[in-house]
């Protein structure tokens, strides 16, 4: 019987190794599995890529992982969101390393990868720095930029509810990047509000199908 309930939060990020690359959802607060992002600070794991659509705020969430030395590198649209002093001054140490992408670019890269798909122009930043060592080309009197798909060997993500399979539903904003996330990685790991029972979901309401989906936790306080 398929079962991809976890135990614990710390057993859900525990195949999260050093050196990975993790995509994490979210959008301003919605969406962001906060609890995840904790877990894997308490286990220690470092040296990650983290490509999410900002540099984290605060001192919580992806801010708390730089903070603590655990990110290498971060892929994202808005690296200074409102207080982003955390990122900002890890960046300005050069203890983190910034690959900064148009949000709908991001968006796009990691569709294409989820789809299979490969490499795909975009007139978004032709002939601006963000294109520099990109192949650019006019076509019909239009400048575009070649842009590469995007995948990552984790993902980190928030929905509403779950199944056993891994079925997800979201709730209004939450649902932002948390689906192309789970399609543009090899590992998504969701952490829930509720679980369910398998088929409780109308299939007509499936956010993220379970074939993208390979663990999902409860979130501390919640309920099945």
């Amino acid at each position: 019987m398929i079962n991809k309930i976890q135990s614990s939060l710390s057993e859900a990020v525990s195949a999260i190794p050093d050196g990975a690359s993790v995509m994490i959802g979210g959008f301003g607060d919605a969406g962001i599995p906060f609890e995840l992002i904790d877990a894997l600070l308490e286990r220690g794991t470092r040296d990650l890529t983290v490509i999410s659509n900002n540099a984290g705020a605060g001192e919580i969430g992806i801010a708390k992982l730089i903070k603590a030395d655990r990110v290498r590198k971060v892929i994202c649209s808005h690296p200074r969101p409102p207080k982003s002093e955390v990122f900002a001054a890890a960046y300005r140490a050069g203890r983190v390393a910034l690959e900064c992408v148009p949000q709908g670019t991001l968006a796009e890269r990691m569709r294409a990868a989820g789809a299979g798909l490969g490499p795909f122009f975009t007139p978004t930043g032709y002939g601006t720095p963000l294109a520099e060592g990109k192949e650019q080309r006019v076509i019909d009197g239009r400048g575009y930029v070649l842009e590469q798909p995007l995948s990552a060997d984790f993902a980190l993500i928030r929905a509403h509810e779950g199944d056993r399979l891994g079925n997800l539903t979201y709730r209004l904003a939450a649902r932002n990047f948390n689906p192309v996330m789970c399609m543009a990685s090899r590992h998504a790991i969701a952490q829930v509000d509720i679980i369910v029972e398998a088929g409780a979901i109308e299939p007509v309401h499936v956010m993220t199908q379970a074939i993208f989906v390979q663990a999902v936790v409860l979130a501390r306080g919640a309920t099945t």
